[in-house]
């Protein structure tokens, strides 16, 4: 059996310490002599600083199918410039945010129907699953009260922030083979070794 794709997403409401618990993952994964391409959504690419912008600091309304297509079209520049030569290089790939994203907010929060986000998801990101995403879950309201300033997403009403994440859970409990759902409640340094003892049974590392 081939080894799964050294891809590992983190995905979860705001303020579950996504970005902090990626970039000690990245350090833990290079320090075993890995090569770790650690990366976000959206932005991290030429076209997609463009697009960040757009998206969370524009102060003009849009529509829920335009906020979509634009995370889309940041997110095919990012597999193709960014995950894909990083995963076919043989390194690891660890991406804050990726398509899940996409389902939880503009699917179950924004409510856009779920199948035409796969069915145009399929496309963008060409295969380029990952093999491990771990959803640090916890309650809104918890994570909002971490923020000063808020982004356009994070302004979001705590209805839209529960249907967020009611989304998540339902996402995990329907691919349980790939999602390893932590409690961001915990301390930073528990999250830590339960994210770790994720990606050590993953890979047998």
């Amino acid at each position: 059996m081939s080894e799964p794709l050294r891809f590992i997403t983190f995905e979860g409401p705001e303020g579950s310490g996504k970005s902090t618990q990626a970039r000690r993952l990245a350090e833990w994964l290079e320090s075993r002599g890995a090569t770790v391409r650690l990366t976000y959504e959206p932005g991290d690419s030429e076209l997609g600083r463009e697009l960040r912008r757009w998206l969370l600091h524009r102060q003009k309304p849009m529509s829920a199918a335009a906020e979509f297509l634009l995370y889309s079209a940041d997110r095919a520049e990012h597999v193709k410039s960014v995950i894909a030569p990083a995963l076919v290089s043989g390194g690891f790939v660890i991406s804050d945010r990726f398509v899940d994203s996409s389902y939880a907010y503009q699917g179950y929060g924004r409510g856009l129907d779920l199948g035409w986000l796969r069915q145009v998801s399929a496309g963008v990101i060409g295969g380029y699953m990952p093999a491990l995403t771990i959803l640090l879950d916890l309650p809104p309201e918890v994570g909002l009260a971490r923020f000063e300033g808020r982004d356009r997403l994070e302004g979001e009403s705590l209805a839209f922030h529960e249907r967020v994440r009611a989304g998540y859970l339902e996402l995990a409990a329907a691919e349980p083979e790939r999602f390893v759902v932590v409690n961001a409640e915990l301390p930073a340094e528990t999250v830590f070794v339960r994210i770790v003892a994720a990606v050590r049974e993953r890979w047998r590392l």
